[in-house]
């Protein structure tokens, strides 16, 4: 124990530490939240490793949540707090459990901490000094961790992007050899740690996945692309580091992250190239659509953020005019829910090119905004939602309800678009008489 570490724990942590050592049973905070406290940083979870089984934890507390009990974790309601609590673990069943054990079996010496407010800090591990060295290494035989967890191999590349830190040789060996063990791992937990690496400062530590052999069991859609060179004028970097420096350019959200990283993925199934050695990729946004949504529903994303990060690929390739008929039109077909999310994805996109030519895109891309942003506080008509008609008034005027109507009113979106002058209740409606013939027919 490391006596002179203080460390000031929340009141509920402390009273269940308390309780559990009056009951005769030893009790430590651990993990991530002594590995955070270090770092100086404010642990989201507070998390109790102790001596006592489930059963006897749900005996001394009033107020418990099942949340984890095949794992050996119950949930301690403090007041309106909750904390979990987790039966000293260990992979090896005939060996005794014990705090020891506990960190032994756990992934990184970073997190293999445990603090107790009377007796210090426990750092077998000298997790201290990799946090000090700023290094990510595995706890005792790498291999032996990997296997017992595969996601680990993952997790270790996820603290180097998040915390910014070095991966230890031996722990950078041991991934790159059990690489494949990563295919037992379900792809939610997959998921959550490649979306950690995204939304990180440091996105391009997606690229140690590939030195290290995972990136091909885990996203081999975007695995090829770091094959697929560009030879353009508009292009520097092959597909795969044009995305990732695409990923690094925009903000760290979620959707915009992902959809930046699978954007050009069709570019590996398009790729031609011309008498004069010039790269293309036409339909590129097509394809790219297509792999994203497999690529999402592989590692079982909601259907918003599928939804969301497909329809951004779909047009992050639109081209827009800086002029006001085009921004509306633009507006009109992309919906303008998504409308400042795309000219993000333009920008990230067109900075993530060749610099040549940054500074003119930017200009077109700035006129862009502030043309939508003069729609936006002007009102312009924008969807047929925002029409002075309806179609209860084409009925009116004997329109047929059904297909009749909902063409008849993208006709006058489409006009409205044209000439938002147009947008009064009689001139649609004059408008819209002119659309049949003397037959009645639909023109």
């Amino acid at each position: 124990m490391i006596g002179n570490f203080n460390l000031k724990l929340p009141d509920e942590v402390e009273q269940i530490i308390n309780i559990l050592n009056d009951n005769n049973h030893k009790a430590y905070i651990v993990g991530g939240c002594v590995r955070d406290s270090i770092l100086n940083k404010q642990p989201k979870d507070w998390d109790i490793s102790t001596s006592a089984t489930i059963d006897e934890i749900k005996a001394i507390f009033n107020k418990t949540i099942d949340t984890g009990i095949k794992h050996g974790t119950v949930s301690v309601v403090i007041g309106d707090k909750v904390v979990e609590v987790t039966t000293f673990r260990t992979f090896d069943p005939n060996e005794s459990k014990s705090l020891l054990t506990d960190l032994y079996h756990r992934d990184l010496t970073i997190n293999a901490m445990a603090y107790h407010p009377k007796e210090g800090l426990f750092d077998p591990y000298f997790g201290v000094e990799d946090i000090k060295n700023a290094v990510i290494r595995a706890v005792g035989n790498p291999s032996d961790r990997f296997m017992e967890d595969p996601l680990r191999m993952l997790r270790a590349v996820r603290f180097s992007a998040t915390l910014g830190f070095d991966i230890d040789k031996s722990t950078l060996d041991a991934i790159k050899s059990n690489s494949h063990l990563i295919n037992n791992v379900s792809q939610e937990r997959i998921r959550d740690e490649l979306t950690k690496i995204l939304v990180s400062n440091q996105p391009f530590k997606l690229t140690i996945l590939r030195e290290l052999h995972l990136l091909k069991h885990i996203l081999p859609e975007f695995d090829v692309c770091f094959d697929i060179s560009q030879n353009h004028p508009y292009h520097v970097f092959n597909v795969a580091i044009h995305s990732l420096k695409a990923v690094s350019e925009i903000e760290n959200e979620i959707s915009l992250r992902w959809a930046m990283l699978l954007h050009d993925t069709g570019k590996a199934v398009t790729k031609s190239t011309d008498e004069e050695g010039i790269d293309h990729f036409y339909g590129h946004p097509e394809k790219s659509v297509h792999i994203a949504k497999t690529v999402l529903e592989r590692l079982k994303f909601d259907n918003k953020t599928i939804a969301k990060v497909c329809h951004l690929i779909k047009y992050h390739d639109k081209r827009i005019q800086p002029d006001i008929k085009s921004v509306r039109k633009a507006v009109s077909k992309i919906g303008e829910e998504h409308f400042t999310d795309l000219l993000k994805v333009q920008e990230a996109d067109k900075k993530a090119q060749n610099p040549e030519f940054l500074n003119t895109s930017l200009a077109d891309l700035n006129k862009i905004k502030e043309i939508y942003t003069q729609i936006t506080v002007e009102k312009h008509c924008l969807s047929i939602k925002d029409l002075k008609i309806n179609g209860k008034d084409l009925i009116a005027l004997g329109f047929q309800q059904g297909k009749e109507i909902g063409h008849v009113l993208e006709k006058l979106l489409s006009a409205v678009l044209e000439k938002p002058e147009l947008n009064t209740y009689d001139d649609l409606i004059k408008l819209a008489k002119s659309f049949k013939n003397q037959k009645g027919e639909i023109l």
